[in-house]
């Protein structure tokens, strides 16, 4: 059922169906995965996450926490941590001995996937001239995703959820562009043009279906830092997209990239510079890939060791494995994703 009347300008919104729920990864088809397993010639792996307690703190994101690992309780109040198991009927020691934990988990707090359910705009998707908070492919606020005071059996993402990324079983061809190699640590948008001439100088080859990954060396700097993360010192280094640039985002569209994932905060440059007056959005890049097209958001991945490896072998592109997840109803997640060379 089509849930909209009107369409943001440059969106997909039903081209993929109008119940779609997944975006751009729509366009990794069988052809297109085979064809990436191909770039695994020396069967090399990169773990491309962070440790999941790292940035460390709350410094960083003031509403988000580093993961709190505890042991699970038994009866009588023991815990099921270097636990000897028993015959209860007969209290008979056997050798075996257990450890079983769990975990309170922020899911956006370190490597993370953005599910479609995590940014949505103000727009009239229904036409009657009063924009309503909706999300990709006109899934609507308070029906679609639910917040805790619209719902009292509970909250989350009942459409777009993180679960339908995991679903699609993310693989494919991962495709790296090293700003860190062509700026350091400068601190500056890359727009489209000096994002072409990079391109063009590392000889990097985009393809359909392709999974861009951005390297800033802003992952060296943070781990640097031993979960002590100085933010002032974080948002004053690294590059990042200019996700204002409409030439950039045409790109993007055109491109047939299914999805960015960066080394970064948030994949672009923020604060995002100010193109035209009035109401726009705060971060620019989310509204054009997650709002419009439906394109997944990488953040924090762990890429130095990758994009060290691939510049020292004259290669851009792997094999890509990035599942999140398959958490129903979550709006984000962690991964490990890996790289095979």
């Amino acid at each position: 059922m089509r849930r909209w009347k009107n369409r943001p300008e440059g969106s997909n919104w039903g081209d993929f169906g109008d119940d779609d729920q997944r975006g751009r990864v729509n366009l990794i088809t069988p052809e297109i995965r085979k064809a990436a397993a191909r770039e695994i010639r020396e069967g090399i792996a990169f773990c491309l996450s962070l440790p999941l307690d790292y940035p460390g703190g709350n410094e960083l994101f003031k509403t988000r926490r580093a993961p709190r690992l505890f042991s699970v309780k038994r009866e009588n109040d023991q815990t099921n941590f270097n636990f000897q198991w028993r015959t209860m009927t007969c209290n008979h020691n056997h050798l075996d001995v257990t450890c079983d934990d769990a975990v309170t988990l922020f899911t956006q707090y370190s490597t993370q996937w953005d599910a479609l359910a995590h940014y949505g705009q103000l727009f009239d998707a229904d036409g009657d001239g009063e924009p309503e908070m909706v999300y990709y492919n006109g899934y609507r606020a308070g029906e679609h995703i639910v917040g805790p005071a619209q719902d009292g059996e509970g909250q989350g993402a009942k459409a777009l959820g993180i679960e339908n990324l995991a679903e699609a079983a993310v693989q494919g061809r991962g495709t790296m562009v090293n700003l860190h190699a062509q700026y350091g640590l400068e601190h500056i948008p890359v727009g489209y043009d000096a994002f072409m001439r990079v391109i063009e100088e590392q000889r990097v080859e985009v393809a359909k279906g392709d999974i861009l990954c951005i390297y800033t060396g802003f992952d060296e700097l943070l781990l640097g830092m031993n979960k002590q993360p100085d933010a002032k010192k974080l948002h004053s280094n690294c590059t990042g997209l200019d996700g204002g640039d409409a030439k950039l985002q045409r790109w993007i569209d055109d491109s047939g990239i299914v999805a960015i994932a960066a080394d970064n905060t948030a994949v672009e440059f923020l604060p995002a510079a100010r193109t035209a007056p009035g109401p726009r959005p705060l971060m620019p890049l989310h509204a054009h890939c997650i709002f419009k097209l439906g394109m997944h958001l990488g953040e924090l991945w762990y890429l130095k060791d990758l994009a060290a490896w691939l510049q020292a072998n004259e290669r851009t592109s792997f094999f890509l494995t990035a599942p999140p997840l398959r958490l129903p109803g979550s709006v984000g997640s962690p991964l490990t994703p890996i790289a095979t060379v």
